[in-house]
């Protein structure tokens, strides 16, 4: 069913799409339909990938469902926050003299416990948080309402190659400590008073083996009941005020 009143988070159509991405205007994702080729949709595409821009493509009924309007195949989320480069920020951070505490989400798709992360990361004083471009929750209004508005003040970095991004915060002095129930150490027995990133994983799946294996530190939370692990936006608040109390 699609909705009388046409929603205002929204673009549709090859041209206006292209031109938004053109003069930098913060999207989302794009949907593409499936099928759908032609000049325009391959120059959209491009800029898309360029501008690191997650792209799904999806059938024609779903994008009849956003718009009733003439989509030409593509509907574009415009994105309710300003993404910033890590690149960028941690140069500027140190230069300012402080110790980057930056946030990694590795694919936390639930809006909810993105926007819990987020609030409790920008009460604990967190300078960004990083998320991929693909496989993380939609930053959109739902997401910014549960931050409590924390999504508007906090910086947030989207990269396409965490990896990639994550061998540049070692290089650049930070401490990567891993949050999982694997690790064999407590988290208040490790310091972290230092430059640090914390990765946080998915309920579901955890940290993905790939960024374990990089991390500088793997710590727990001690789990003395019968349940085997708390909620990541817990988890997540535990980890970041243990940092608030050792560098106080």
């Amino acid at each position: 069913m699609i909705a009388d009143i046409e929603r205002n988070d929204i673009l549709f159509g090859t041209r206006p799409i292209i031109e938004a991405l053109k003069s930098g205007r913060e999207i989302e994702k794009v949907l593409v339909q499936s099928g759908s080729r032609s000049p325009q949709i391959g120059e959209l595409l491009g800029l898309a990938r360029l501008h690191e821009v997650p792209i799904q493509t999806v059938p024609q009924e779903k994008l009849n469902r956003l718009t009733r309007k003439n989509h030409q195949g593509v509907v574009a989320f415009l994105s309710p926050v300003l993404y910033q480069k890590i690149e960028s920020l941690i140069p500027i951070l140190f230069d300012a003299g402080k110790l980057p505490f930056i946030i990694i989400m590795d694919k936390i798709t639930d809006v909810r416990n993105f926007g819990a992360i987020a609030r409790t990361a920008e009460a604990a004083g967190a300078h960004a948080i990083l998320v991929p471009t693909r496989g993380s929750a939609m930053i959109n209004a739902d997401a910014v309402k549960t931050s409590a508005g924390a999504l508007n003040r906090i910086n947030l970095c989207r990269e396409d190659n965490l990896k990639v991004t994550i061998d540049f915060l070692k290089a650049s002095g930070l401490r990567i400590a891993a949050i999982t129930e694997k690790a064999d150490r407590e988290l208040w027995d490790s310091d972290l008073t230092g430059p640090v990133a914390l990765i946080m994983g998915s309920e579901e799946n955890g940290i993905s083996e790939a960024y374990l294996k990089m991390a500088d530190t793997h710590l727990k939370l001690p789990m003395l009941g019968t349940i085997e692990s708390l909620n990541v936006s817990v988890a997540a608040g535990i980890a970041c005020y243990e940092i608030v109390r050792q560098r106080r």
